[in-house]
Parts: C-alpha cells; structure tokens; sequence
C-alpha cells in the first residue's frame, strides 16, 4: 500500500483524506451548485462515504488518488484535487489517470483548482509511468474548461456519458505547467 503524500503549494496543503473528512465532504458533495457540472446531483452521506473508501482503495491498488485540497491559512477543507480511475466505460478513459478537482463555492474565481492540479500533475510527471493523463468536462462548466487549458490539457474530442454530453481532454505527462499556461 502506498501512503499518499502531502503536497503544499502557497496557499494549499493537499493530503490524503481521513474519516475527519467525512462532514465536510457530505457538506461539498451535496451541495447542488458544486455538483451541477460533476454528474447534476448532489449525493447523498452515504455516496460520499463510498467515495472515500474508493479514494483510499485507488491509493493502495494504483498508487495515486486524490487529495484533499485544505487552505493552508485556515485549515478548512475547500476541494479536493487528484488522479482516479473511475471505469465509466469510455475507451478514452480506460488505462490512464483522469485528472479530476472539485471546489466548494468559498474557493471559486481563485486560481485554487490551476494551484491544487499544478502540484498534483508536477508530483504525476514524478512519480507516475503513465504514457498520458486525461480529463472530462462537461461543455457548459467554462471555469474547468480554462482551467484544463492552463494545466496543459487540450481537447481531443467528445462523448455522452450518462446521457450526458462531455468534452475529453489529453495531457501529456511531459508538458511542465505554470500559472498561465503550458511552459
């Protein structure tokens, strides 16, 4: 099993996610303009409890999950940011890290999700042997879709899923990132 590590950015400190988490993360998952563009439902205790078991299992049987994005100032937990595997069925998808992040509304329009991914994707390029890392947005979500493009991520094509339409988006791991964009 691999013991996620704790990454720190300026104002973030991104760790493994504990079962002190849990209140906060039913408060983020359930709230319905955070999930508009993440599946249009907020989910219930339940759903968010299995999603952190799913959390620690990627960490164990992958060797990379997501985090827990905290702000470093106030120690509350804003998002979460990382790599998954969710085998949603797309060929696309199926073998390759997908990049993933979700902020409560406290830490939108704040450079936070560009921050958190730029760590995440700098540890990725590291530590991980994958040939790409990958990314879905639905059409609508504007704010993830800049939010891709400065980490690099460009998009290749589009697909349904769930009866939902979304955008896929490639990422070589070789592509350093910075604030503003692909180096």
């Amino acid at each position: 099993m691999l013991h996620p590590p704790t990454l720190q950015t300026d104002r973030l400190i991104l760790r493994p996610h504990g079962v002190a988490d849990y209140p906060a993360c039913c408060a983020l998952w359930a709230d319905a303009d955070v999930v508009r563009h993440i599946g249009g439902s907020p989910q219930d205790a339940q759903a968010v409890w299995f999603r952190l078991l799913r959390y620690a299992g990627m960490w164990s049987l992958l060797g990379y999950g997501m985090w827990v994005m905290e702000d470093r100032a106030t120690g509350t937990l804003i998002g979460e940011a990382g790599l998954l595997s969710a085998a949603r069925g797309l060929p696309e998808l199926e073998g390759v890290p997908e990049a993933g992040w979700v902020l409560g509304p406290q830490a939108w329009g704040r450079g936070l999700a560009t921050e958190a991914m730029t760590a995440v994707l700098g540890w990725a390029d590291a530590h991980l042997d994958a040939a790409t890392i990958r990314c879905i947005i639905e059409p609508d979500n504007g704010a993830s879709i800049k939010v891709a493009g400065k980490l690099g991520f460009a998009e290749f094509g589009d697909a349904m899923l769930a009866g939902k339409a979304i955008r896929l988006f490639d990422r070589s791991p070789s592509c350093q990132t910075r604030e503003g964009g692909p180096a």
